[in-house]
């Protein structure tokens, strides 16, 4: 019995197939979903997506929203997330320095805009690890 898995943004549609089995980060740790899954509403951490499907595991990496889980399809909400195959190693790891220097050079930084920089700076360092996981 195979299992839906879409993972959405804001922007596009980054995931959408059937598989064999997901591991989802939230919250609360990571959540492994097989097809037949008990009905189930999960926060998404900022962390790797394993996705299973006919022996191969592809890793995603995914930051913030929801995960919605209801027997045999998995809905991932997300903030943000993107295939291993599409992270660009140079970009993020610019992106990530450009967020750290911002936040240690504000001295009366908006609590949210601190908050958003220190989010931004844990999904490259998600990114990262999901791209250098190949290796």
């Amino acid at each position: 019995m195979p299992l839906t898995l879409e993972i959405v943004t804001p922007e596009a549609k980054v995931y959408s197939d059937t598989i064999d089995s997901v591991v989802v980060p939230t919250l609360e740790g990571e959540i492994g979903i097989l097809p037949g899954h008990i009905p189930l509403l999960a926060q998404v951490e900022h962390g790797e997506l394993r996705v299973t499907k006919g022996g191969a595991t592809q890793w995603l990496a995914v930051g913030g929203g929801f995960a919605q889980i209801d027997g045999d399809r998995v809905r991932v909400l997300a903030e943000h997330a993107i295939t291993e195959e599409k992270i660009d190693e140079n970009a993020v790891e610019a992106a990530m320095k450009r967020a750290q220097d911002e936040l240690k050079a504000a001295k009366d930084m908006d609590p949210q805009q601190a908050e958003h920089l220190q989010s931004l700076i844990r999904y490259a360092g998600v990114q990262l690890s999901v791209k250098r996981r190949q290796r």
